[in-house]
């Protein structure tokens, strides 16, 4: 039976409470995903209720901030023993309180989604979560392949080029997440055609897999070739969450070694649709920073 919760004041959450975040994803099932709730509380803002016990933490979320024309909220998080007892819709209802008019989104599990429905939130798309081990004839070039971009790792004179390809495609301006990638992520490869960029990819580490994200690209078949260039860096399988509107892209990864693991739902509050260029939006640096 889960454990009667009284009324708890919710706090700001600091990096200090990275160990804590941690535990309460794995109370719930998650990875504990250390590395990423470092960037999510470095990049967003955390807010949390303390366990009364003492222990951690009853329940925790992550907004991320891109101005007046978004927040995303993500890892909306309830402890075990203090389940279905209205936490999460109160949490929410404070994060939808602190937004006042800025819209929202959110990428929600088939669990979560009847709270957000009820919140007024509504659903505008998908992503498919996809693992595997990328098969080495991916990499080859020629018609089993795909070695139609021109990619490289990208340089720190990349990074304000990456920028402004990020800004115009998430249609908001990330930089304050963005400009922490070079840290964060493992390998950022870039794709270019005539030296303007025309895409890129980060591969970032994960408990056991490296995640593909951000994947911006011009094409599906330059999205392909920033994948095929990641590989030969890692021995993890890959993960990453495919738009799927993408269908193109998602059909090559399952035909080259990555299979389906999950899904969401993409939901917004207070705007008919995500901003940007979703054609060349091909996944998220994370499902929970949008």
């Amino acid at each position: 039976m889960p454990t009667p919760l009284p009324p708890l004041p919710m706090r700001r959450l600091t990096r200090s409470d990275l160990v804590s975040c941690a535990n309460l994803s794995e109370d719930r099932g998650w990875p504990r995903e250390e590395h990423k709730w470092g960037l999510l509380l470095s990049a967003g803002t955390g807010y949390g209720m303390d366990d009364p016990s003492g222990k951690g933490l009853a329940a925790a979320c992550v907004v991320t901030s891109y101005g007046p024309g978004l927040s995303t909220i993500g890892m909306v998080l309830v402890a075990q023993q203090y389940a279905r007892q209205g936490i999460g819709r109160r949490m929410m209802r404070q994060m939808l309180n602190e937004a006042g008019g800025t819209p929202l989104a959110l990428h929600a599990t088939a669990q979560g989604q009847p709270l957000y429905e009820e919140l007024g939130f509504t659903a505008v798309g998908g992503a498919e979560m996809v693992r595997g081990r990328l098969r080495t004839d991916a990499l080859a070039p020629g018609p089993g392949g795909r070695g139609r971009a021109t990619t490289r790792p990208a340089t720190a004179d990349d990074l304000s080029a990456i920028v402004r390809l990020d800004t115009e495609v998430f249609g908001l301006d990330r930089t304050p997440v963005i400009a922490r990638l070079p840290a964060f992520a493992d390998q950022i490869r870039v794709a270019e055609r005539d030296g303007v960029l025309t895409g890129y990819a980060a591969a970032w580490p994960n408990m056991d897999t490296h995640v593909i994200g951000p994947l911006i690209a011009d094409s599906t078949e330059t999205a392909q070739s920033l994948i095929v260039s990641l590989a030969p860096a890692t021995d993890r399988p890959f993960r990453t969450d495919v738009d799927v509107r993408h269908r193109d892209l998602l059909g090559w990864l399952k035909e080259n070694g990555l299979e389906t693991v999950s899904s969401n739902t993409v939901m917004t509050h207070g705007i008919s649709e995500v901003p940007g260029d979703w054609t060349r939006r091909f996944a998220p640096l994370s499902v929970a920073l949008g």
